[in-house]
């Protein structure tokens, strides 16, 4: 359906990936995609909460391991707190589980965690530019806000500014919902979407960003509509007042378009920095 929510420089047609053309997410060219695979892309990102035939499982023991991650992360986040998990720093992470009553990570599972962390997820079919590529990386807190109200935290500046502009234009039924995430708690939100998808990884990555390639590291946040909780991360935001708002203003990019290319499923709410 065509509708204004289609944000200016991010719609590419057919025909252009079809002459050997394609839109990386930060509006700069990339590499040429083949059309039959961006047709298929399309079709799956459509389709995002569908098993295919190609997509790419967890084996039987990395499966297991899944759950014995997803334990221990569940576990720190009790222990550090919702907002200071959204910051959380491996190295941090760690330390948490260590003095945890689940005890520290295994070998085998911080194996799984690097190899989570460091594969290509073009293997996973999302096409998305890998954002951090340092898996102990962290955020420098002296630049981030805390919003109150949210939980969440932005990075001062232009950030902070926006969702304050937002906040504004739109009205205060726009709420932040997810702001600043660190590598872990983009894994945490990656592997608890890989369990629920009995361990399809490609089904995951068409609605959740795999660790290191979420833009939720370097500015981007999510807006949604207080009261309507869960259904803020599903296609009913886009049917909303406030997003009719939102997008009427004309500022505002959405980082995945109904007509992107990398694999991700359209997310109205996910704003751009």
């Amino acid at each position: 359906m065509q509708r204004r929510r289609l944000i200016k420089g991010m719609v590419t047609s057919l025909a252009a990936l079809q002459s050997g053309i394609a839109f990386a997410q930060d509006g700069g060219l990339s590499k040429p995609l083949n059309a039959a695979l961006a047709e298929r892309m399309q079709f799956k990102a459509k389709h995002f909460d569908q098993d295919f035939s190609d997509d790419f499982y967890l084996n039987a023991v990395e499966k297991v391991t899944l759950r014995q991650v997803l334990a221990r992360l569940t576990q720190v986040k009790k222990d550090a707190g919702f907002g200071r998990f959204n910051l959380l720093t491996l190295d941090e992470l760690l330390k948490f589980a260590s003095k945890g009553a689940l005890g520290s990570f295994t070998p085998s599972e911080i194996g799984f965690i690097e190899t989570i962390f460091f594969r290509d997820a073009k293997e996973y079919g999302f096409y998305g530019e890998k954002v951090s590529t340092t898996m102990t990386q962290s955020i420098d807190l002296s630049k981030t806000v805390k919003i109150p109200g949210t939980g969440h935290f932005l990075f001062k500046g232009r950030p902070e500014g926006l969702y304050a502009e937002l906040k504004r234009d739109v009205g205060e039924d726009i709420v932040l919902t997810s702001g600043i995430r660190s590598i872990v708690k983009q894994l945490d939100l990656f592997l608890s979407k890989a369990a629920q998808c009995g361990g399809n990884l490609s089904r995951a990555s068409r609605s959740l960003a795999p660790p290191g390639y979420s833009f939720h590291g370097s500015g981007d946040f999510d807006v949604g509509k207080i009261g309507l909780g869960a259904d803020n991360f599903t296609d009913t935001f886009a049917a909303t007042d406030v997003y009719k708002r939102l997008i009427d203003l004309g500022y505002v990019n959405i980082r995945y378009t109904e007509t992107n290319f990398y694999g991700v499923r359209f997310e109205p709410w996910h704003i751009k920095v």
